[in-house]
């Protein structure tokens, strides 16, 4: 048992758990609970939207990547910087408008019902299905990945691994709400960005530096420094298409409708841009080392690339604080989506279709209660030790951008959009992604061969994310052309948030 360790963990969560009893005293209404009465500021909002975004998989799915197949995987690292970027920029300031003019709304499927005037309620009841369905394997990535954090560092069954850690997420959680959420999302950002820093630049110098490690990696194999090593042009197409997933990724979205104007958004973006490359370089600097460092005894699981290193490279008391940065960034993010799934089940189906007249302390503890349902679904999901980190993530990612993604870009950017047109763009995207995902030919894993079983019905691979978010568009434009055009009322509405300066 390594007790420094453990000692640096009980008081991360000792720090974890005083932030979510101030955050509890400072919620006074359910819209404090659920988005923290859209007061979030712009450098709190920057850094915890990266640590919410990001998670697990930058500390251990993405230097796996790069670990298992060279420099090439830095084409994803590329489409999700620019993704990024374009949401922050395009869609961070006009959602946020558009989602308090329309009826003060304060989740996503309370804005498309409130934007499109859905009387009929199913906008609200698919949106909300899907958020259950995809989030449940996010939330289940981040668990695999604290599992194996808590299995590797302590020495543990891999079971009692993943219950620690999902108790320690469901408490605070479930106490603090989204001021416990985005405080702590803040603090995590800070330690993960440090982390990301300090391991490649220690591992760099170990090695006798940039120079020395890059000759070092192309006498390994020469495809370690070619970024097309590996590649096709479906597979950058694949890698570059992450990217898109950012417009439709409501653990996101919930951050753009939280900050306190639309011009803090303005600031967040660049101090998320900042926060966001520099951390995305630090993930593919870790695994490109790691080649190098670990090539005389080859590491089991590539994804604990990151764990080695610090476990090797710094002295006891800074392992256990880069290892809790891993744990950070798989905190940050399970609970952001713990909150946004159970308030999908509290305020949209159980106050939206059974109780409408449902009082504000009712609907907190039904969130609450939904909390920890959808744990407990999600650590189901996480019992197999064998899930990859990046797949589970990949597969939520796809399955988010395609159903909200051009939802939400149509919704807000093209006044002839309608219920009939969404809701068709929503299903039709879910369904690709799904249908996609079990019918394709699977990656190619760094052995040449496939990644697991498939039917390959379709006999190439491309991240279902692409054909799921071009589908769902060409669904939207169609089906809005289908019955009543938009209402005079939704027109204005339009309009009025184009010329809005909240």
């Amino acid at each position: 048992m390594d007790y420094i360790s453990l000692t640096v963990f009980i008081l991360y969560f000792g720090l974890l758990f005083m932030i979510g009893y101030m955050a509890y005293r400072r919620t006074n209404d359910f819209s404090d609970y659920i988005l923290g009465g859209r007061g979030l500021g712009p450098f709190v909002g920057g850094i915890s939207t990266g640590a919410s975004d990001m998670s697990g998989w930058l500390l251990l799915g993405l230097p796996g990547a790069i670990y298992a197949g060279g420099i090439s995987g830095v084409w994803l690292a590329i489409g999700l910087a620019v993704g990024a970027y374009l949401n922050w920029q395009f869609v961070g300031k006009r959602i946020r408008v558009f989602t308090q003019v329309s009826n003060n709304s304060l989740t996503l499927p309370d804005f498309l019902e409130n934007r499109f005037r859905d009387k009929s309620k199913s906008l609200r009841i698919i949106s909300s299905l899907f958020i259950l369905i995809f989030f449940a394997f996010y939330i289940s990535s981040g668990l695999v990945g604290g599992a194996i954090l808590f299995e590797t560092t302590f020495g543990i069954s891999y079971t009692t691994a993943l219950w620690t850690g999902s108790v320690v997420i469901i408490l605070y959680t479930c106490v603090g709400g989204f001021f416990a959420v985005a405080w702590t999302d803040f603090f995590q950002g800070m330690l993960m960005f440090l982390a990301l820093l300090i391991v490649p630049i220690a591992a760099f110098l170990y090695l006798g530096g940039w120079s020395e490690t890059v000759a070092q990696a192309g006498n390994i194999s020469i495809d370690n420094l070619n970024i097309f090593a590996g590649t096709t042009t479906l597979g950058i197409i694949s890698l570059l298409a992450w990217g898109l997933g950012y417009f439709g990724q409501p653990h996101v979205i919930v951050r753009f409708m939280s900050m306190a104007s639309s011009r803090d958004i303005t600031i967040g973006r660049s101090v998320y841009t900042i926060w966001n490359v520099l951390a995305l370089f630090g993930a593919i600097f870790t695994g490109f080392v790691g080649i190098v460092y670990f090539a005389d005894a080859p590491l089991t699981n590539p994804e604990t690339v990151f764990l080695e290193f610090a476990k090797v490279l710094f002295n006891p008391w800074v392992t256990g604080i880069l290892l809790v940065a891993i744990l950070s960034a798989i905190m940050s993010t399970i609970s952001t989506q713990l909150l946004i799934s159970a308030t999908a089940l509290s305020e949209d189906l159980y106050k939206g279709l059974f109780r409408k007249n449902a009082k504000e302390k009712e609907l907190l503890w039904v969130t609450r209660i939904g909390i920890l349902l959808i744990a407990l679904f999600a650590i189901v999901l996480a019992f197999n030790p064998e899930s990859s980190v990046l797949s589970l993530v990949g597969y939520a990612w796809a399955g988010f951008g395609s159903v909200f993604g051009p939802a939400i870009i149509l919704s807000i950017f093209w006044k002839g959009a309608t219920r009939n047109g969404i809701l068709a763009g929503m299903i039709v995207g879910g369904i690709t992604v799904i249908l996609w995902s079990l019918l394709s030919t699977p990656p190619v894993g760094s052995d040449g061969l496939p990644m697991e079983q498939s039917a390959a019905v379709i006999p190439f691979y491309l991240y279902e994310l692409v054909p799921g978010f071009f589908f769902s568009l060409i669904a939207i434009f169609t089906f809005s052309k289908i019955g009543a055009a938009p209402s005079r009322e939704m027109i204005e509405e339009f309009n009025t948030v184009k010329t809005s300066n909240i």
